[in-house]
């Protein structure tokens, strides 16, 4: 799938009481996005959502929260694609994912919604699960019945830092999402920092002249 990315989505929850929790990591990424393109996310009430137009070297591109609350999120993202006929293989939708740890993020395209209901809204509304997402991690708290207390609680700021770091990392390839090249973009996605290298072992004194043993 080589489709330049022509909608940026990010999925959170509108709200100041929601602003810094897990589920927002969606909205923290497209507002770093924002930012380095220059972009002003405005209201757009007809898509329920904030939305900003950047004017990219091979065309439009658009840039979307949907304020309609996490479970409803696919409004927002099939009505602006009909609209200006993006193709669903060319919307990449990014989201907290509780199946990686905090400083991790996956660029993947198609598969399940694996229980996320704002995946789940867009896969009901666009007809097809074929978009691209950009999954950050934000860990699980180790017990099914405790996720949506998790997802709604600020991370603690180790894990906020470590998301920060995911994020500015993921951003190095907006150039090449922009311009479709999606391998590329994976490979420096996915590149893990480079380890230290360990210390080189003492070398062994040198024996003394005389000495036979």
């Amino acid at each position: 799938m080589q489709s330049m990315i022509r909608l940026f989505v990010g999925l959170g929850n509108p709200g100041a009481e929601y602003e810094a929790t897990r589920h927002n990591a969606g909205f923290w990424w497209l507002d770093a996005l924002a930012d380095k393109l220059g972009a002003r996310l405005v209201p757009e009430r007809g898509w329920q959502a904030l939305a900003a137009r950047v004017n990219a070297p091979a065309g439009p591109v658009w840039l979307l929260e949907p304020m309609t609350f996490m479970n409803r999120s696919g409004f927002s993202v099939a009505t602006l694609a009909r609209f200006y006929k993006i193709a669903p293989q060319e919307v990449l939708v990014v989201h907290d994912e509780l199946d990686l740890l905090p400083g991790q993020a996956k660029l993947k395209f198609g598969g399940s919604a694996a229980g996320h209901n704002g995946l789940k809204d867009i896969h009901a509304m666009l007809g097809t699960l074929d978009f691209w997402r950009l999954r950050l991690g934000i860990g699980h708290p180790g017990v099914k019945s405790e996720v949506v207390n998790y997802v709604l609680k600020r991370p603690s700021p180790d894990h906020r830092d470590a998301i920060q770091k995911a994020i500015e990392q993921s951003l190095q390839a907006s150039e090449l999402l922009l311009a479709g090249e999606m391998d590329k973009a994976l490979a420096r996605i996915h590149a893990q920092p480079p380890r230290p290298k360990p210390p080189r072992p003492a070398r062994p004194p040198a024996d003394e002249p005389g000495d036979d043993t």
